[in-house]
């Protein structure tokens, strides 16, 4: 009677335990399941997910192998597979381009800037100034920049502030050394000491 009574309570520690295992697998395979229902997945949108970013940068450009450029900015982010590959500050920019005697041929600064890497083409959106190694400050909302043809061009209000006058229009081109340019639809010439009642009008296009 000890011996079966023994033989019992084995058997009955081998059925609880059985049942513990199985239990525990259970409880594994709803969590598991549970896990996979709590997963989301997330499409790559080429057009707004960036492929590089960077902050605070100062760095110097190369066209085959000669600096040409410094470029600032508080942000930099690359869309490298979007369907215009491009880049975009938009925290402000400013850029210095380089003469061959690596002096400051003429430096631009803006609210936001893209540039497509492809085309070589820059656009400056939002305060933009662009000064020349002459002297000349240039101000509008929206200037283009397009580094193949070297023209620098906007359909914009633009202020040119020279020596001794200031002079406005509407629509502008020059080469990118903002030495030899035109206003396609000037508005006014005007002394440098008259009170500036011309403010820059501010486009938000992108």
């Amino acid at each position: 009677m000890i011996i079966s009574h023994l033989k019992f309570e084995s058997n009955h520690k081998g059925i609880t335990a059985t049942i513990l295992v199985a239990v525990m697998f259970l409880l594994f395979i709803t969590a598991c399941e549970k896990k996979k229902k709590d997963v989301v997945r997330v499409a790559f949108d080429p057009e707004k997910s960036y492929t590089m970013k960077a902050l605070d940068v100062s760095t110097l450009i190369s066209d085959s192998g000669i600096t040409r450029y410094r470029l600032n900015t508080k942000k930099w982010l690359v869309f490298g597979k979007s369907a215009e590959s491009h880049w975009y500050f938009p925290n402000g920019v400013y850029v210095e381009k380089f003469d061959t005697l690596f002096r400051t041929e003429a430096s631009i600064k803006a609210d936001t800037a893209y540039f497509y890497d492809k085309k070589g083409l820059w656009k400056l959106i939002g305060n933009v100034e662009v000064s020349s190694l002459s002297g000349e400050h240039f101000e509008t909302s929206l200037l283009f920049w397009d580094q193949r043809s070297q023209k620098v061009y906007s359909d914009k209000f633009m202020r040119i502030q020279q020596a001794e006058r200031v002079i406005t229009g509407i629509g502008f081109e020059s080469d990118q050394s903002m030495t030899q340019y035109k206003i396609f639809n000037p508005q006014g010439i005007f002394p440098v000491s008259e009170s500036r009642q011309d403010t820059i009008k501010q486009d938000s296009t992108k």
